[in-house]
């Protein structure tokens, strides 16, 4: 599949900076990049989803240990 990126100046130089430090590709520097801001935003919304669950579960019990 191919994709076209526009970039700007300081997108472009970070690309090269990144691609060179890290011995890669830049377009492997914008994959790796994506799926870890992937991962990052899916990773969030477990944890809120877990949040949730455990103040419905907790919550009751949270309050009345911050009321002591």
């Amino acid at each position: 599949m191919a994709l076209t990126v526009r970039t700007d100046e300081q997108l472009e130089q970070a690309l090269t900076a990144l691609s060179d430090e890290e011995g890669i590709s830049r377009q492997e520097v914008i994959r790796r990049s994506v799926l870890e801001r992937y991962e990052r935003s899916n990773h969030a919304a477990q944890f809120e989803r877990s949040m949730e669950k455990m103040i419905d579960r907790w919550g009751d019990v949270i309050d009345r240990l911050g009321q002591e």
